[in-house]
């Protein structure tokens, strides 16, 4: 394809991303369920109420579900939303392919016409430029 330009599309990247974003939010699962386990008993009784420490740790704890929680939905929402990217882009670029009517192999970059080509620059001094005579400087 030397010296054609072709615009290339693979879904290979989205595709790679999304299974990695489902494979984040597989992986969260169990962590989730290691941070509830971990704490079980440990907040249990009237007893947990007393000790400051333990009020503490159940505030972290929570807030360590919730994140992980969070980043496990979002993982599992941006999977389809980059698999729908690389459909979308798949589909119009097939469509704009298509628009185009029968293919036609074009150089990407065309001769230049003889009668429009830049002339070679002359021999001699160089005039100086208009910036010059109106009291610019000419270098």
């Amino acid at each position: 394809m030397s010296g054609h330009a072709r615009l290339q599309h693979s879904d290979g990247p989205w595709v790679r991303a999304a299974g990695g974003a489902e494979a984040l939010h597989t992986h969260l699962a169990p962590a989730r369920a290691e941070l509830e386990k971990s704490h079980e008993g440990l907040l249990a009784g009237e007893s947990a109420g007393h000790f400051a420490v333990l009020r503490e740790l159940a505030a972290v704890r929570e807030s360590w579900v919730r994140r992980v929680g969070t980043a496990q939905g979002e993982c599992g929402s941006l999977a389809g939303k980059l698999r729908a990217v690389a459909r979308e882009q798949g589909a119009t670029d097939q469509a704009v392919r298509e628009s185009f009517g029968p293919r036609t192999d074009v150089p990407a970059q065309p001769s230049p016409v003889p009668h429009l080509a830049p002339s070679p620059p002359a021999s001699g001094p160089t005039p100086p430029s208009a910036l010059y005579f109106l009291g610019g400087s000419d270098t």
